[in-house]
């Protein structure tokens, strides 16, 4: 043990080497990009490619926010995918369901987006190797027309390429591990930021010419979500649980920032709620929530009944009814037939047998997931009165073999899909929550992404982009699905454009994407790999601000049991090597864990 002692105070100092050396300080930035998710990392590649000298701020250690936790779900508008499957869309097709089911959407940002999804959104896409999507296979709810695409490898499949191919460019530089804590502003000028360093507490000012805020949304901080809770839901009842379904620093900083720089703050109200909300088992306070459904399930409350249209998720129409039950959960019923088809959004869950061996068999799920072999049974281990249990799914089976559901109309003899009965043993019985997930309000910005006061002026040299913005009210306060990524990664890149029109610099090449050389057939020696297994026990024991994704990671590989050999290319986890500093190589590792994409 006193080997091991010695190895844990080795491993320290090398993290904190390794921390100095990844967190170099930059020189004096021209555009600081505040947020490291998918609209400041297309600003970032934005502004790079104009020749400008970007710096960009997180407080995490890791990139994409929580796009890259997301579905990887993009809503784009006339698309070689639509007119592959006989999809007839247009801009003002688009426009048109924008404003009818946002009911108050910001039309000049949904004309916009519109206008622009194909060449800015999409072909951009297409030219930094995202070139593989799914056009998904139903009308999402509020869509005339099937529009919503899925990246491949979900979120990490859509948000890794644009942060590799900002890794080209030496005029950009990032800066992890690092809050900023208010904006500069002298003379009603933003000139820079505060920030401090989450690992070693240091304070620095940043000044840039021109300040982006692309921070997140709020739904992450269930004070705020309380406080601004919609005025269109019904009320909050004592002990109503809301499970938070954002990135883990959506928590609202930027709204913070930008409202004592004197921006104006709109439509904070406007939040988009899953009714599909599962404990998250990785939390274990419980307050986390995973976005889950299964849709050939049937939903039934706590007396055992069926309470609104329970095909895919249409937010719009089921979390009102849901905050309206007795008690707002209700229980997803699905038989053996239909067990495949439970989704899990992200990038996480893209393998099934995650989701069997982290969901279903996990016993900290235990009293959320219920599994028998009779409906009898499985009433009694969820709760639910069995005789009117039995009644529901007896009845749903009827409606199935007479083809139409009289009740909440999911199916007829004319739609193209119908679930199946639910009679295979065994029965699953899964307990759902409201979940807290999309901000679709925020700052206030023009179609510039300059940010405006409460009086609508232009504050100076202050952007803001994505979430933060409620991407600009283009939901209003109902999302068509996929309008969170697309949005956020046209509005990156327009607020980068802005600047760097008036910086006139000139474009700066990329530099050449570096060969990789990497054995996946590595393996470390045992005894190697008992001993930096037992300093990672000690590291992550006690956590440490600013070290979060490290712990989440390591704490993987020990309860995996993965060979160090498959991120790194020595056999310590902790050693300063090329894989450490060299953000490429690191990234690599992600799908490991992520799962459903590989990276060149």
């Amino acid at each position: 043990m006193k080997v091991i002692s010695v190895l844990f105070e080795i491993a320290l100092l090398l993290l904190a080497r390794q921390a100095q050396a990844v967190d170099a300080t930059p020189p004096k930035a021209e555009i600081v990009i505040v947020g490291a998710g998918i609209s400041g990392l297309c600003a970032a590649l934005e502004a790079a490619r104009s020749g400008a000298l970007v710096t960009v701020l997180d407080m995490a250690s890791v990139f994409g926010g929580h796009a890259v936790m997301s579905s990887g779900m993009v809503c784009m508008v006339d698309t070689p995918e639509q007119k592959a499957n006989h999809v007839t869309d247009s801009p003002a097709i688009a426009v048109g369901d924008f404003l009818r089911f946002g009911e108050d959407a910001n039309r000049g940002w949904a004309e916009f987006f519109a206008r622009n999804s194909k060449r800015e959104v999409y072909d951009w896409l297409q030219d930094i190797g995202v070139t593989s999507w799914e056009l998904y296979p139903q009308i999402i709810p509020g869509n005339s027309v099937r529009r919503q695409h899925v990246a491949k490898g979900r979120g990490l499949g859509l948000v890794s390429p644009i942060y590799r191919e900002c890794l080209r460019y030496p005029n950009l530089t990032f800066r992890w591990n690092t809050k900023v804590t208010a904006l500069m502003v002298e003379s009603g000028q933003v000139v820079g930021v505060h920030t401090v360093n989450q690992r070693n507490k240091q304070t620095e000012d940043v000044r840039a010419t021109f300040v982006i805020l692309a921070t997140g949304g709020f739904e992450s901080n269930l004070e705020l979500v309380r406080a601004y809770w919609p005025q269109y839901f019904p009320g909050l009842a004592e002990g109503t649980r809301i499970l938070l379904g954002s990135g883990v620093n959506a928590l609202g900083s930027g709204l913070d920032m930008a409202g004592k720089a004197g921006a104006d703050l709109a439509r904070l109200d406007h939040q988009l709620f899953y009714s599909t909300g599962l404990v998250d088992p990785r939390d274990e306070l419980g307050k986390r929530g995973l976005h889950a459904f299964n849709r050939h399930s049937i939903w039934v409350n706590v007396q055992g009944k069926r309470f609104v249209f329970d095909g895919q998720p249409d937010p719009k129409r089921q979390v009102p009814a849901l905050l309206s039950q007795t008690s707002a959960t209700y229980w997803a019923i699905f038989d053996a037939t239909s067990r495949p088809n439970f989704f899990v959004s992200g990038s996480d869950w893209n393998d099934t047998n995650v989701v069997q061996r982290e969901i279903f068999d996990n016993s900290k799920l235990a009293q959320w997931i219920k599994r028998a072999n009779t409906i009898d049974d499985l009433a009694e281990a969820a709760g639910l009165p069995g005789a009117i249990l039995n009644e529901t799914i007896q009845h749903w089976n009827d409606m199935i073999d007479k083809g139409e559901d009289v009740d909440f109309h999911r199916f007829d003899d004319s739609s193209a899909e119908r679930p199946p009965r639910i009679d295979k043993p065994p029965f699953y019985a899964i307990q759902l929550f409201p979940l807290a997930r999309k901000s679709l309000g925020g700052v206030v910005v023009d179609l510039s992404c300059r940010v405006l006061d409460k009086k609508g002026r232009v504050i100076p040299n202050l952007y803001a982009a994505g979430e933060l913005t409620g991407v600009g009210g283009i939901n209003g306060r109902a999302a068509l699905e996929g309008t969170m990524l697309g949005p956020g990664i046209l509005m990156g890149r327009v607020a980068a454009k802005h600047c760097t029109n008036e910086l006139k610099r000139p474009t700066q090449p990329p530099l050449p994407e570096p060969e990789v050389a990497r054995s996946d057939s590595r393996s470390t020696a045992p005894d190697v790999l008992v001993s930096w297994r037992e300093v990672l026990r000690q590291v992550i024991a006690q956590p440490r601000a600013g070290y979060f994704h490290f712990e989440k990671v390591h704490a993987a590989v020990l309860a995996r049991d993965y060979d160090c050999g498959k991120c790194h290319t020595e056999p310590s986890p902790l050693a300063i090597t090329g894989d450490q500093i060299d953000r490429r190589g690191m990234m690599r590792a992600c799908a490991i864990c992520h799962g459903g994409v590989s990276e060149r």
